[in-house]
C-alpha cells in the first residue's frame, strides 16, 4: 500500500482523502437539509420588490427594501380601514409566519379568513392578529367589522353562539364593549402587561398564526397571546382572504416582511 501512495500525486491524494472521509458526511447533511425543507412546508407569499399576487390602494401601500409597507400620511388620511390582500388563494387550514414593525402612533392588524365588504374598496371582515404601536392591543384575537373582540391578550377562549340566532337583532344584542359576550375564558397564558413587555416597541417583531379547524392561536415573538376555540357554528368562518391593514387615525407607518405561508 505504501508503494502504491509514492504513485499518487500528492494533491491527488489529499482529493481522494478528503472524499473519501467525508462522502458519508456530506450525503447526511444533504439529506438532513432536504428533510428540513420538505418538512417545514413554508412558502413565500410576498417576493419583497413587488406588489405581484396582491390587491390593495398603492395610495397606501408599496413594497419598498424587501418589506410590504403601509403609510397614512396628513394628505392621505382613510375614512375607512384599508387592506391589501393576498390574491393566492383562501387558506382554511394553515400556519403563517412574518414580521412587523410599527410606528408608535399605527395600527393595522392581519387579518384571515375574511371576506371582502361589497360596498367598502379593500375593506375585509373576518378575524384578525391586532397589532399596534402602543403595544395595547397587540397578539388578541379581534374579528373586523362581526363579532369584534375574540379574545385579549393573555386569554384562552371559547366562543359560542348568540342565544336566539333565528333573530335578526340577537347578534347586535351579544356585542358589547367592543367585545363579543358570548365568550368563555377558560384559561391564562399570563399576565396582559408581561406579555406586553415581551413585544419590541418601534423594532421588528415575529408573529405566528396557526389556524387548525376551530382552534386559532397568535403568537408573538414565539410567546402565545391569544387562544381561541370558535365553538360559534352561526358565524365563525374556516377558510377566507388574507391581507394586511392600515387603519383610521393618525399618519402612521407599519412594515411586514418574510410572509411565509404553510397550508395545512
Amino acid at each position: 500500500m505504501k508503494s502504491i501512495i509514492k504513485l499518487i500525486p500528492p494533491c491527488l491524494l489529499v482529493v481522494m482523502i478528503f472524499a473519501g472521509g467525508c462522502s458519508k458526511t456530506s450525503t447526511d447533511t444533504v439529506a438532513v437539509v432536504s428533510d428540513s425543507v420538505k418538512d417545514d412546508g413554508f412558502v413565500r407569499i410576498f417576493d419583497g420588490e413587488t406588489l405581484k399576487d396582491w390587491e390593495g390602494d398603492t395610495t397606501y401601500w408599496r413594497a419598498e427594501g424587501g418589506s410590504l409597507i403601509g403609510e397614512v400620511t396628513p394628505t392621505t388620511l382613510l375614512k375607512s380601514n384599508t387592506f391589501i390582500v393576498w390574491q393566492g388563494g383562501r387558506p382554511g387550514d394553515f400556519e403563517l409566519k412574518l414580521e412587523f414593525r410599527i410606528a408608535e402612533a399605527g395600527n393595522s392588524g392581519i387579518n384571515y379568513r375574511s371576506e371582502p365588504l361589497p360596498d367598502v374598496p379593500h375593506a375585509l371582515r373576518g378575524y384578525q392578529a391586532d397589532i399596534d404601536g402602543k403595544n395595547n392591543y397587540t397578539g388578541q384575537n379581534y374579528e373586523e367589522r362581526k363579532r369584534t373582540t375574540l379574545a385579549y391578550r393573555g386569554e384562552k377562549v371559547i366562543v359560542h353562539s348568540q342565544d336566539n340566532p333565528s333573530d335578526p337583532e340577537s347578534f347586535k344584542a351579544n356585542l358589547k364593549n367592543n367585545a363579543w359576550t358570548k365568550r368563555e375564558v377558560t384559561g391564562s397564558l399570563g399576565n396582559a402587561d408581561s406579555l406586553k413587555s415581551i413585544i419590541k416597541s418601534g423594532d421588528w417583531n415575529t408573529c405566528h398564526i396557526i389556524a387548525k379547524g376551530n382552534h386559532l392561536q397568535h403568537y408573538v415573538n414565539d410567546v402565545l397571546m391569544s387562544d381561541v376555540i370558535d365553538d360559534d357554528s352561526i358565524n365563525r368562518t374556516m377558510s377566507g382572504l388574507l391581507g394586511v391593514q392600515v387603519h383610521v387615525g393618525p399618519p402612521m407607518t407599519v412594515e411586514y416582511r418574510n410572509i411565509m405561508l404553510k397550508q395545512l
